[in-house]
């Protein structure tokens, strides 16, 4: 998949910095940037005789105003980085926010997350349950203070067989042929024909290789560790710039809760992470 337009998601209270790396990702990769800051509100207050709250009707008003605030300046300074650009301001509620980003994020190629982003805590959970798991836009999240690159000498692919996993590595797949090399990571692998095949992990080596992408197939034990700790150490241990890897959720009951290594690959990983659900 060829990334030609990024969402970035910019909080309206704080964005410098994902901005910034937002333009330089893009200026990089020659991607169009749509910068989307967001702004959620608290539903509405009732006051006396069941009308709405003066106090939530005149905070809401302000809300809004600092929004467009914010969004002109975003503009005012997209306007001297010769990328092309569009800039939206999203003004909703939290129960109305997943909707609202998954709308959008269906015409990017990738959502981009910050840091600064990410520790809004409401707004990354409507982030990836509206783009991971309402559209078929991948999600890169980077929660950390290393810089985002759009070209990674080292490249960690979680694989496990799944449908998820596949995803993921076909649409970072462009990600994929520009690293110098992608260490397929298997954790606990079963050689077994309908699990991870009699030679776990050279399917898909052999599959990315046609791609002329540079692949290590890596099985690695887990002592016992969670898997999402043995994935996180070794994108340590290959000093990897990036991790690609598939997104799983509860069942659709409970869509607003991720499932447990999703979860905490998000909430923990100092590496920037490429998911796709």
């Amino acid at each position: 998949m060829s990334i030609r337009t990024v969402m970035s998601i910019l909080t309206s209270k704080y964005f410098d910095e994902d901005l910034k790396a937002a333009v330089e990702f893009c200026g990089a990769s020659g991607a169009h940037l749509s910068a989307v800051v967001i702004c959620m509100g608290a539903s509405p207050m009732m006051g006396e005789y069941n009308s709405l709250s003066t106090v939530w009707l005149e905070e809401r008003q302000r809300e809004i105003e600092e929004l467009v605030k914010k969004a002109e300046e975003i503009k005012a300074y997209l306007s001297h980085t010769g990328l092309s650009y569009d800039v939206q301001d999203v003004y909703t509620e939290y129960a109305f926010a997943r909707e609202d980003i998954a709308e959008r994020a269906l015409y990017a190629d990738v959502v981009l997350v910050g840091r600064q982003a990410c520790k809004d805590e409401e707004l990354q959970k409507r982030v990836m349950d509206g783009a991971l798991f309402h559209t078929p836009t991948p999600v890169i999240i980077n929660r950390g203070r290393r810089p985002l690159s759009s070209t990674s000498k080292s490249i960690v692919l979680a694989w496990d067989s799944s449908d998820e996993a596949s995803r993921a590595a076909r649409q970072a797949l462009d990600l994929l042929k520009t690293a110098e090399c992608v260490y397929v990571t298997m954790v606990d692998p079963v050689s077994r024909e309908r699990v991870n095949g009699e030679e776990p992990g050279a399917d898909i080596a052999s599959f990315l290789s046609r791609h002329g992408v540079k692949v290590q197939v890596d099985r690695v034990a887990s002592g016992g560790n969670a898997a999402d700790e043995v994935l996180r150490q070794h994108a340590m241990d290959v000093n990897a710039d990036l991790i690609v890897m598939g997104a799983y959720n509860h069942p659709r009951w409970q869509q607003t809760l991720f499932g447990g290594v999703t979860r905490n690959m998000i909430e923990q990983s100092s590496v920037p992470i490429f998911m796709a659900h």
